[in-house]
């Protein structure tokens, strides 16, 4: 099996980045892509130097939107499987194959690591997986593995319309009937900057609202829908 296109959202990832790449490249993974979400730092020089591919962004897009615009880029040049890594040195290289492992089963492999995290993060995760139905432990893990069928998708209008990689991302999936898997992997404590859902309760309060309107509006679509199906 070919190696997976790797895509890792980087803002203001200068502490870190030249770690991570690093870790990519010791492992063998070589076709890797940073897209620098309009960083102030020195994160675009450092993973140039590196030797990977960098897209710099004219302006903070956020995590989810610079990712797209990875998954994007992948879906141009016809990539099989791609991978989104954090830059922020919670994700190991050696948890790729694991999840690669699983990649001819399922359009979607999350790596899941429920250990880790705040209160509040396995607060927001039991709500949600109650609320989106969706069967995934690890909701908000930006380690995932998607084939070209769901890099595809991704890439689609309707995605742009989400703010963060995680409930949104799943939901939409499934409308798209696409299967998913999960995969226990470790994960390093997060090496530099803050969780962008998790660092205040009320970035979390903000996202557990923004995210039950979407639950509760996907919900109400499907269920018009059965009762169109029905009639």
């Amino acid at each position: 099996m070919s190696s997976p296109f790797i895509v890792i959202p980087a803002h203001n990832e200068s502490a870190t980045i030249g770690t991570v790449l690093r870790d990519l490249t010791n492992n063998g993974y070589k076709n890797i892509l940073v897209v620098d979400d309009a960083s102030t730092d020195c994160t675009a020089t450092i993973a140039m130097e590196c030797g990977v591919k960098v897209m710099s962004l004219p302006y903070n897009l956020g995590a989810w939107k610079a990712t797209q615009a990875g998954l994007r880029y992948a879906n141009e040049i016809g990539a099989k499987q791609v991978v989104t890594f954090d830059a922020d040195g919670q994700h190991l290289a050696a948890s790729i194959q694991e999840l690669c492992h699983c990649g001819g089963k399922a359009d979607i492999v999350i790596g899941s690591c429920l250990s880790r995290g705040s209160i509040a993060r396995h607060l927001a995760w039991k709500v949600f997986r109650k609320l989106s139905r969706v069967g995934v432990y690890d909701l908000t893990s930006g380690l995932r593995l998607y084939n070209q069928r769901a890099v595809e998708v991704l890439s689609k209008q309707e995605a742009s319309l989400l703010e963060y990689q995680d409930v949104g991302v799943l939901l939409l999936l499934r409308t798209f009937s696409l299967n998913k898997a999960e995969v226990t992997v470790p994960m390093e404590e997060r090496r530099s900057g803050a969780s962008r859902i998790f660092h205040s309760w009320a970035a979390v309060t903000y996202y557990m609202a923004y995210t039950t309107m979407l639950c509760i509006s996907k919900f109400a679509k499907t269920r018009v829908l059965e009762i169109k199906n029905n009639n």
